[in-house]
């Protein structure tokens, strides 16, 4: 999310894919957002407005899954990712800080420039 801000080319085109191409979607766990905003302030907002980007609510099996973790954005970015019955396969963890979901239940989308 940050690297949306900071112009990162990768997560621009992933953007622009989300918004103009059927069967591509974004999601963005509420936990990461506010977390992202706390860093670079307006990150929320401006994500939040593009219409290819869809807001992952902290519903309460999310608030379950991420209470017991100490990084709510990481926890609420896997549970996020994991299969449901509209993503039997899970959803990709877009990330430039692949290493970080390492060992992780989750597969990653290496966006490091």
């Amino acid at each position: 999310m940050l690297a949306a801000g900071r112009g990162n080319v990768l997560v621009s085109r992933l953007i622009q894919r989300a918004h103009g191409e059927v069967g591509w979607f974004l999601y963005a766990p509420a936990c990461a957002l506010v977390e992202a905003d706390r860093i670079r302030p307006g990150t929320a907002e401006h994500l939040a407005a593009l219409p290819g980007v869809t807001i992952v609510d902290l519903d309460l099996p999310a608030a379950l899954a991420v209470a017991r973790e100490e990084t709510w954005a990481a926890a609420h970015s896997r549970y996020a990712a994991q299969p449901t019955a509209d993503r039997p396969e899970g959803a990709l963890v877009a990330t430039t800080e692949p290493k970080r979901w390492a060992g992780e239940p989750v597969r990653v989308l290496d966006l490091s420039p």
